[in-house]
């Protein structure tokens, strides 16, 4: 026999409804932009009406398979309460924590995109204001210089997430990448700029000769610049991706 067919819901009117929309929808744009491992790596959102309950994709699938409903819903233990499927472990040590320890963390996007995680295997592993571009990251960023395992027990996901503060960006040494938000967009729009930042330094470095640092008070200048438009912007790059997942990827909502 075959499934019963979704009902499509207005995602505006179920915020929930639509909290599982975005967060399948970043996770089939990592997929795009070759920011996935295999069936590794973890997006998660907080379920809107909670603070106890998180939105994860069941351990197995790649992000390209992740879909609304496909996504489970895990507490603070580790215990999967609806959805079918289970929770990779470090996914329960490392987001559980960012969102029981940071208000501003309902969204946590933790991943090992090519060359933010080259940065974290260098010294001092440190993003470099080379780039108008960049600049939007001056002071946002949190860098944990130590390394203690993959980040396969609470512990370590707690150190993690002490170590991000109340940055949005954490950059773990020789691990890789997270990001946090109020929202999906939020989040989202940090880690696909954060990564396109490393990528300008990772090829600038290549060409082997001295980087150009942009002096210190026109970074300042520069990002103050951005904060107040940051947002709206944030907005319009995440719905403008979702039109092309519409286009080319429509399951993504089902």
């Amino acid at each position: 026999m075959s499934p019963t067919p979704l009902r499509r819901i207005d995602p505006s009117a179920d915020p929930v409804r639509q909290a599982r929309v975005d967060l399948a929808a970043v996770h089939r744009l990592a997929a795009r932009n070759g920011f996935d491992d295999g069936i590794w790596n973890h997006f998660t959102l907080v379920v809107p009406g909670t603070t106890d309950r998180f939105l994860v994709k069941p351990h197995g699938l790649l992000m390209s398979e992740v879909t609304a409903s496909n996504l489970v819903v895990s507490d603070f233990e580790g215990n999967i309460v609806e959805g079918r499927g289970r929770i990779e472990r470090t996914a329960y040590c490392i987001h559980s924590q960012f969102h029981r320890m940071h208000a501003h963390a309902a969204c946590v996007l933790h991943a090992h995109p090519r060359h933010a995680t080259a940065l974290t295997m260098t010294k001092p592993g440190r993003l470099l204001m080379i780039h108008q571009d960049v600049l939007q990251f001056y002071g946002r960023v949190a860098y944990d210089d130590d390394f203690f395992g993959s980040g396969s027990t609470v512990e370590e996901g707690g150190r993690m997430a002490r170590v991000a503060g109340d940055k949005p960006i954490l950059l773990s040494m020789s691990h890789g990448l997270t990001t946090v938000g109020r929202t999906v967009t939020e989040a989202w729009y940090d880690f696909y700029y954060f990564e396109r930042a490393c990528k300008y330094q990772y090829d600038a470095m290549a060409l082997g000769q001295e980087l150009r640092i942009v002096p210190e008070q026109i970074a300042q200048f520069t990002k103050s610049q951005g904060e107040d438009y940051r947002a709206d912007n944030a907005a319009l790059t995440f719905e403008a991706m979702k039109r092309e997942l519409d286009r080319e990827e429509t399951d993504y909502k089902d």
